[in-house]
């Protein structure tokens, strides 16, 4: 299927802070997590409620750990990032690559070979999302989604313009304007707020604050085109 790419971002909206190499920037690998448990206890359930048991899933922009409920399997579990190490250590992943997202877009998967795709915290560093969206779109199988998934947190230097000067909502409108343009169905999406653990959750204390995008590939694909 050929990928026709329909831009949303200003040239501006891309600029980053931090314009060198980002495979400089994770060349060193980071074993720990950036979203608190509250947060990763939600993003859990939610995959095992919207994640069907023996679907190819791949994990976009991954590390050393995928979120996945431990006890459900899958066919497979494709993972990418830019760190080898990390990836390395990911148990759940049964084959991964290295690729930098904002140098080359085109991801090495067939046409219509992935169930799900995963993106969590992640997406807000991408300054070509509208070409990984029709990618996206190009991958997964009819009636296939994706679930990008993320908090308030970011590394600022490293994020675009369109991320640093929006607030949690313009990014959930974001996100979804992006998949829109591309030919991805309305998504759903969720904001929600999550319980601190231990006692401050007990007081009353939150969690990270939790947001997710979901789409699903329609039985059809349309041309974006014609929407304009």
């Amino acid at each position: 299927m050929s990928v026709m790419v329909v831009q949303v971002l200003a040239d501006q909206q891309r600029f980053k802070l931090d314009r060198s190499d980002d495979a400089l920037f994770y060349a060193e690998p980071r074993f720990v997590h950036h979203l608190d448990g509250a947060f990763r206890a939600r993003l859990t359930a939610l995959y095992r409620q919207r994640i069907p048991p023996c679907a190819v899933v791949l994990d976009l922009m991954s590390s050393w750990v995928s979120h996945l409920p431990e006890t459900v399997s899958y066919e497979r579990v494709i993972g990418h990032g830019l760190n080898e190490q990390e990836l390395a250590a990911n148990p759940r992943l049964d084959q991964h690559w290295i690729q930098n997202l904002n140098e080359e877009q085109q991801l090495p998967l067939a046409d219509a070979s992935v169930d799900v795709t995963l993106i969590v915290a992640g997406w807000q560093y991408l300054q070509q999302p509208e070409a990984i969206a029709a990618e996206l779109l190009r991958i997964t199988r009819p009636g296939g989604q994706v679930i990008i998934a993320f908090s308030n947190r970011m590394f600022v230097q490293k994020a675009p313009q369109i991320w640093t000067d929006g607030g949690d909502r313009d990014h959930l409108d974001y996100v979804a304007r992006v998949l829109e343009a591309q030919g991805w169905p309305r998504p759903e999406i969720l904001a929600e707020t999550t319980k601190a653990e231990g006692p401050l959750g007990w007081l009353g204390g939150q969690g990270d604050p939790f947001f997710a995008v979901i789409a699903s590939r329609p039985l059809k694909v349309p041309d974006p085109l014609q929407k304009r």
